[in-house]
């Protein structure tokens, strides 16, 4: 079988499932900034250091990843295209069930999930197109191969008392790791572009107040480094 690229091309051949889930895995790693080690994949995936071992040792040897000096991973060119894709198909999904569907952004993660495996690449084209090829997911990460037109963004946690920012995009850690707190920040009312004014900061660091429209909320630290903003004339 052959899977798309990130533009839509058709030119990789689809891994089976497990190594297709290990690229997905390692992609959203990369696009977070961290590196890929065996212990990393274990934790996201949930599964155990022998069996990611075993795997990793495939992966490379089926050349789908490489192994640097340091003993961390990275992809190689048809396993970051298959991861890609991967990721690409999971992101239109989540947009067409929020935009279109009108479900809330953590439903749509875990509905887009179970979808993404049996919908054809047809369908999502046409899914795409239909949506007028959207930038982001509804959380704010890019499609891949596209490039949302963001200026400097910095975590949540990192703003000062006072300041006012626009949301930009909830971190992929929160998406899979995290899934309670994207149905936490809906409940707030935070979404894609959605303004804040920090009030103020916990004494002990801990957890900021913010103003969200009319309403105080508070955030935890952990929870605002996950939360990336830009810097802005926000209304909150």
């Amino acid at each position: 079988m052959i899977v798309p690229n990130a533009t839509g091309d058709s030119s990789v051949a689809r891994p089976s499932d497990t190594v297709s889930h290990f690229l997905e895995c390692m992609y959203y790693i990369t696009e977070v900034d961290e590196v890929i080690r065996p212990s990393r994949l274990a934790a996201w995936l949930g599964i155990k250091a022998p069996t990611v071992t075993d795997t990793v040792r495939r992966l490379v040897r089926d050349g789908w990843v490489y192994v640097n000096g340091d003993r961390s991973l990275r992809l190689t060119a048809k396993g970051e295209e298959v991861g890609a894709s991967i990721v690409r198909r999971h992101r239109i999904l989540e947009r067409w069930l929020v935009d279109v569907l009108g479900f809330d952004w953590a439903t749509a993660d875990v509905e887009a999930e179970g979808l993404a495996a049996t919908v054809s690449e047809e369908v999502i084209d046409r899914i795409d197109r239909s949506l007028g090829s959207p930038v982001t997911c509804p959380h704010g990460n890019a499609i891949p191969g596209r490039s949302p037109h963001y200026g400097t963004l910095v975590a949540l946690s990192n703003i000062a008392r006072g300041e006012r920012v626009s949301v930009r995009r909830v971190s992929e850690v929160a998406e899979h790791e995290a899934h309670s707190l994207l149905s936490n920040l809906g409940l707030m009312g935070i979404a894609e572009g959605t303004r804040i004014r920090v009030v103020s900061i916990a004494d002990d660091k801990l957890s900021m107040n913010v103003l969200i429209g009319r309403q105080r909320h508070i955030i935890s630290m952990p929870d605002a480094d996950l939360i990336w903003v830009e810097r802005g004339s926000a209304d909150a």
